[in-house]
């Protein structure tokens, strides 16, 4: 499909985060640190799982698939948004509807990724006995293909919604990212229908995660509460903190966003809050998960000794 048919306008330009040159380079010397962050921690945890079989478990091989998941879409968004820091950052049309085919399907597959990583933990704590087979390698890649197809379904829905769009003679996206509800304030057309379409799917996309995970910590608390022993209590909360932190910041952070109509949240807030999701959480992923995780902690103490006395 030629995208640039609907359309007179071949490129847009994006704002990015402020105008205020006097923050230019701080918040760019900020994000950049943030963003190498977010690489070196992705990848150490990629690369750590992937090298160490102690960690071949189900629950590290969705951990595995969200590390690969927040490199990703950290960088898609991340070096367009470090650029309109130090110069006028222009979009082609057909780069930005990539841009936004990816951060949708990487941002749905995260929210249905977390799910999974729920319901692995609840199969841990409250089924331990038939822990191993309920949660086969088999089990185990059916989720996730299920958690990619789901991401890519709506990655085309929300491309296709945009894509159908007619934009006129303003291009300059308030963001710093070519974002679904910025892209419609431009439009020519009435945006009241696909306005519609994304209230509908990104209540779908952050409901059933949602569902599923407090259905999961729901049953995961009961069963907690049935523990006598206080060290095995604290060992079950332990092993549920950093998923429940990252869920908290991810969901909310992008439920604020998307699930008001742009006439109650201007856009300067909305891609403030967008900052959370986009490029916080992917940076803080690595960070809860290794810092909270005994197993990680010590998988990585013994990788480094092995390689510093080797």
């Amino acid at each position: 499909m030629d995208t640039e048919r609907n359309s007179s306008v071949t490129e847009f330009i994006l704002t990015g985060l402020t105008d205020q040159p006097g923050l230019q380079i701080p918040l760019f010397l900020l994000f950049l640190g943030f963003y190498m962050v977010t690489l070196l921690g992705n990848l150490g945890l990629i690369t750590l799982i992937g090298l160490n079989s102690r960690l071949h478990t189900p629950m590290y091989f969705f951990l595995f698939n969200l590390s690969l998941v927040d490199f990703c879409y950290s960088t898609t968004i991340t070096p367009k948004m470090l650029k309109s820091f130090v110069s006028k950052n222009i979009i082609l049309y057909a780069e930005c509807m990539t841009q936004l085919f990816f951060f949708c399907f990487f941002v749905i597959s995260e929210s249905f990724l977390l799910s999974a990583m729920a319901y692995d933990r609840y199969v841990a704590i409250c089924k331990p006995l038939v822990y191993t087979l309920t949660m086969s390698p088999q089990v185990c890649l059916f989720l996730l293909l299920g958690v990619y197809v789901m991401g890519f379904s709506g990655a085309m829905v929300h491309m296709g919604s945009i894509a159908s769009l007619t934009f006129c003679a303003d291009n300059l996206v308030n963001h710093f990212m070519c974002d679904i509800f910025p892209l419609l304030e431009l439009s020519c057309n009435n945006t009241y229908v696909h306005e519609l379409v994304v209230f509908v799917r990104v209540a779908m996309d952050i409901g059933i995660p949602i569902v599923t995970i407090f259905i999961s910590y729901a049953l995961i608390l009961s069963s907690i509460l049935h523990i006598h022993s206080t060290e095995g209590r604290s060992k079950a909360f332990s092993t549920c903190s950093s998923h429940i932190i990252v869920v908290s910041l991810f969901f909310g952070s992008g439920a604020f966003v998307y699930l008001k109509p742009p006439s109650i949240l201007p856009l300067n807030q909305g891609k403030v809050f967008s900052l959370f999701y986009t490029i916080v959480v992917p940076m803080l992923n690595p960070l809860i998960y290794s810092l909270r995780n005994k197993d990680v902690k010590v998988t990585l103490r013994k990788t480094l000794e092995r390689k510093i006395f080797s």
